[in-house]
């Protein structure tokens, strides 16, 4: 998420001033000036004027709450969720989906233009649908003892406090059908008061749900769960504790999802992508960014379980993918063999290491990926432009480190070719981004 004030917050308590909101920040915050002040204004949109009070002043900045909303944008829409507001999953659902995502891209335009100096487009956007995309969610549970019922839902915002949640319109639909019945399932378990999370999981092979329990489950919880399993066709995983994932149904096949024409398996604690559809546009425009051709040797740094490198697999001479999780690394490789693709090698390694000694590091390639958490990837930039590729591809979480790491391939020599928005998580302050460099200019359509 990109964020343009400070944690460090001090309280303050002052009367009401009157501001017009001139713009909106990533977060769906209105920005307005007072007194040659910024202020960061929860709710408030482009062209809204509004009484407001501050709630957090610095030398440079505040932020507001609203105490009285004078006018209406025409980019303020009705949320779909009865929760919005309340629930902390979603910011933006009273904004209209062109603001949200032409507001996100400038943010990225202005960071990358801050840090590098290079004025760029981040269009054209690559687009989600509105509502029902979210293929994966983690809800807390918690047994509340004055009502005698379990809350199952995400955390209000800014607090520990749990939403009860019986609709979330991001959700695929067969996600979101679950909801209630699954929430009445578990209220009805003798190990209520001692369950940790849930997680909705919708995988080509169907929806599963991965529950976490604090103490060993009795038979008659079992028995409970696995009516609710056959009823609602969900496979159910119990999470005993943070590594000891089993299946309530020793028949139960793995789960699995497609990219790129490819089938792989995955355990329902693996990452995946949440959005299926702008995941499947990014691979697409990953691969015809890189140019395939069937003598390239790629290395695909973050790689996860495969997502981009055994798509890439199907159309080069070789691919390398290194990642820092071992279970991720085993699913790669059991997903290439799987695939029948023979000419990819998974390497297991700490990319925030001295990586040149690595096995795979003294390799050749004419071509990089990479897709780091919002971290970013300092520790490898500098073995990249050693490697000196002809095209790297950067696929980004947050727009700050992307920004950042850029400037390394810049020095390098290497020409800022292309940049796209993702607008993988609608309605949220999450900016997604991928970028293309090149070590000759060159034009993208």
């Amino acid at each position: 998420m990109v964020q343009f004030y400070s944690p460090n917050r001090r309280s303050v308590n002052r009367g009401i001033i009157s501001v017009t909101a001139d713009n909106l920040d990533a977060q769906g915050q209105g920005i307005a000036r007072h007194q040659g002040k910024t202020i960061f204004i929860s709710g408030l949109l482009p062209g809204e004027q509004a009484q407001i009070q501050l709630t957090e002043e610095k030398r440079q900045f505040a932020k507001a709450k609203i105490v009285k909303r004078l006018s209406d944008s025409p980019h303020r829409v009705a949320p779909h969720c009865p929760h919005f507001n309340v629930c902390g999953g979603c910011q933006q659902q009273h904004v209209a989906t062109e603001l949200q995502v032409n507001t996100k891209a400038s943010v990225l335009e202005h960071l990358i233009q801050r840090e590098t100096g290079i004025r760029i487009s981040a269009y054209p956007i690559i687009h989600s649908p509105e509502y029902g995309y979210r293929r994966r969610a983690r809800l807390g549970l918690q047994y509340h003892a004055k009502q005698r019922t379990l809350l199952m839902g995400f955390r209000q915002s800014q607090t520990n406090d749990l939403v009860n949640i019986k609709h979330c319109p991001v959700m695929r639909p067969e996600l979101e059908q679950l909801l209630r019945p699954l929430h009445q399932c578990l209220n009805r378990l003798q190990a209520v008061k001692r369950l940790g999370h849930v997680e909705l999981v919708l995988a080509e092979s169907g929806p599963l749900v991965v529950l976490r329990h604090l103490d060993p489950l009795k038979h008659e919880d079992k028995q409970i769960l696995s009516t609710f399993s056959v009823q609602h066709q969900v496979a159910i995983y119990l999470l005993g504790d943070e590594k000891s994932l089993e299946p309530l149904m020793a028949e139960q096949a793995a789960p699995w999802y497609q990219v790129d024409g490819l089938k792989l398996v995955f355990s329902p604690q693996d990452f995946i992508q949440v959005n299926d559809g702008v995941n499947q546009q990014m691979v697409t425009q990953a691969l015809a960014w890189l140019d395939l051709q069937p003598t390239d040797r790629v290395l695909d740094l973050f790689c996860g379980m495969g997502n981009f490198t055994l798509p890439i697999a199907t159309k080069v001479q070789a691919v390398v993918g290194v990642e820092g999780v071992a279970e991720l690394v085993a699913s790669g490789q059991y997903n290439a063999r799987l695939n029948q693709l023979h000419n990819v090698d998974f390497f297991h390694a700490n990319l925030e290491a001295e990586i040149h000694r690595q096995p795979w590091a003294a390799q050749g390639f004419n071509k990089v990926l990479l897709d780091p958490a919002r971290a970013g990837a300092a520790g490898v930039m500098a073995h990249i432009v050693k490697l000196a590729p002809e095209k790297v591809v950067y696929v980004s979480c947050n727009p700050t480190t992307l920004a950042r790491d850029s400037k390394v391939l810049l020095e390098a020599g290497y020409h800022l070719v292309s940049v796209r928005m993702l607008d993988m998580f609608p309605h949220t302050g999450h900016l997604e981004s991928m970028a293309l460099f090149c070590s000759e200019p060159m034009d993208i359509e």
